[in-house]
């Protein structure tokens, strides 16, 4: 029996390969990203990720604020004190948009199979990127300007900020994509990424 003798609709049937629903896929995911849907890192994998960044940050602060020292002769720390505050924030933020816009990951996220990405799976631009940063200071400032408000000093000023950060930290359990909140007001995501 030859194949012209079977309906047009059952051939089609039988080269067309099945397809997954769309809810199933991730449409345009950048490589690495689990395919199947977004799969969303742990809190633990997260502040592992973070913790180390820190450990990363503090050499790239150290140089950044030894650069500033010599360029400025600061011979205290009181001295241009508010302007090293501001080059070490645009030295952070070049630091995170460069890693985030060009990989998606930071050495400490790649370490821990971690990528950003915006909330349809796609790289994130530079405007998304500094909206992050800027968001993600979020973690400390409230506590931060709380502190100040009710002057808090030592350990009273440590409790509360350590407070507010389980606080930031733990409402990712309650966002519907477990997502902290800042990546949902700055339209990104964190994925994981597959294994070697």
């Amino acid at each position: 029996m030859t194949d012209s003798a079977t309906p047009p609709t059952q051939r089609t049937q039988a080269t067309t390969p099945p397809r997954t629903p769309d809810s199933a896929r991730l449409p345009h995911a950048p490589s690495g990203v689990e395919r199947g849907s977004y799969a969303v890192p742990t809190l633990r994998r997260r502040v592992l990720a973070m913790v180390y960044e820190s450990l990363l940050l503090f050499g790239v602060l150290f140089l950044a604020g030894y650069l500033f020292s010599a360029l400025t002769q600061q011979r205290s720390g009181l001295m241009h004190r508010h302007a090293m505050q501001a080059w070490l924030f645009l030295v952070l933020g070049a630091y995170f948009v460069w890693f985030w816009t060009h990989s998606g990951q930071t050495l400490a996220m790649k370490t821990w199979k971690i990528r950003l990405v915006d909330a349809h799976g796609q790289p994130v631009r530079t405007g998304r990127a500094v909206a992050r940063y800027a968001l993600a200071w979020l973690w400390v400032l409230p506590a931060m300007a709380l502190d100040w408000a009710l002057g808090l000093t030592g350990w009273g000023s440590v409790a509360l900020l350590a407070v507010w950060i389980v606080f930031w930290a733990l409402a990712m359990r309650v966002t519907p994509d477990h997502q902290f909140i800042h990546d949902r007001l700055a339209g990104t995501r964190l994925v994981s990424v597959l294994g070697k």
